[in-house]
């Protein structure tokens, strides 16, 4: 009997070690941030090969000087950075918000559409953890709604506008309907959110990651993990939730999803649709695969923001 409850024990110390580890890796590889985030040249020779058309206009910024960067001090104390281009004082600003393990400048070239077609003041911040933002930890879109807003008051001093536009794109797209359901500085007076291919929670889409990647249940991995982010950073998987805060949004949000993705199921975006208030429209797109409606419907992308926010 008493070598059956050393035994015992020693299972339950081992399965206690494995989840803990299994836990700790699961968060690990989840929010640690991208080894090689500040290598912008590798970036932007990425961009130039992905994007000629928008390299062109990039080019001739810089031959301007058009093109800058700004590094500002979060209310954290963190330096953040990020991009920007005028086109007039008191134009819209559009803030366009990166994905997981991205950086402004893999998302420029929706900056051109905004600068060169829409008439727009541009600004690309690196979040959180990404590019040349200083952070240990990806929030995951969660956190980073408060550097956002904050980010929203630089833009409202650098180029004396009131109006602004919101528009992210994966884990940029959870940060923006996480903004959403904030309450606006009182200097917003329009504000159009626009949010592809964001997922309803950091649980749901961590458990379909789990699941489809690994193989795993959500128990008891997930609950471990979510305990020890919370230990660690001071948020749990659960209240990270793009699904609440658009409840709360009364503001217009078009919401894009292609009926093909499978990294942040296209499932998600139809919760999300029902539970934000009006304004708000829908545009699923046919046979596209994460982050690619852009690439798939590029004339019909363009006219599509170019209608939302003339609404």
């Amino acid at each position: 009997m008493k070598r059956f409850l050393v035994f015992l024990l020693a299972l339950v110390i081992v399965l206690m070690a494995s989840i803990a580890g299994g836990s700790c890796y699961l968060l690990d590889y989840a929010l640690g941030p991208e080894p090689g985030r500040a290598d912008t040249a590798g970036y932007f020779q990425r961009f130039a090969e992905n994007h000629p058309e928008a390299e062109v206009w990039l080019d001739s910024l810089r031959a301007c000087k058009s093109f800058r960067d700004t590094f500002v001090v979060m209310p954290s104390g963190e330096r953040h950075h990020a991009y920007y281009v005028r086109h007039s004082e008191g134009a819209p600003v559009a803030i366009v918000l990166h994905g997981w393990r991205g950086c402004a400048i893999d998302f420029l070239h929706y900056g051109y559409i905004y600068h060169r077609q829409l008439q727009c003041n541009i600004l690309l911040p690196d979040l959180h953890a990404h590019g040349l933002s200083e952070g240990d930890a990806i929030g995951m879109g969660w956190k980073e709604r408060k550097d956002v807003l904050h980010w929203m008051s630089v833009a409202a001093a650098l180029f004396r506008t009131k109006e602004f536009i919101i528009h992210g794109i994966s884990m940029g797209a959870a940060t923006t309907m996480n903004v959403s359901g904030e309450e606006m500085p009182g200097f917003v007076e329009e504000i159009h959110f626009i949010e592809d291919c964001g997922y309803t929670s950091v649980w749901d889409e961590f458990r379909n990651e789990l699941k489809s990647k690994f193989g795993l249940p959500a128990f008891p991995l997930m609950h471990v993990a979510s305990l020890l982010c919370n230990l660690r950073y001071g948020w749990r998987f659960g209240e990270a939730s793009p699904l609440l805060q658009v409840e709360k949004c009364r503001w217009p949000m078009l919401l894009i999803h292609g009926d093909n993705d499978d990294f942040v199921p296209s499932w998600m975006v139809h919760p999300l649709y029902e539970a934000k208030p009006s304004p708000k429209e829908l545009w699923i797109t046919k046979g596209t695969t994460h982050a690619a409606s852009l690439n798939d419907y590029p004339e019909e992308y363009v006219r599509r923001l170019k209608d939302f926010i003339k609404r």
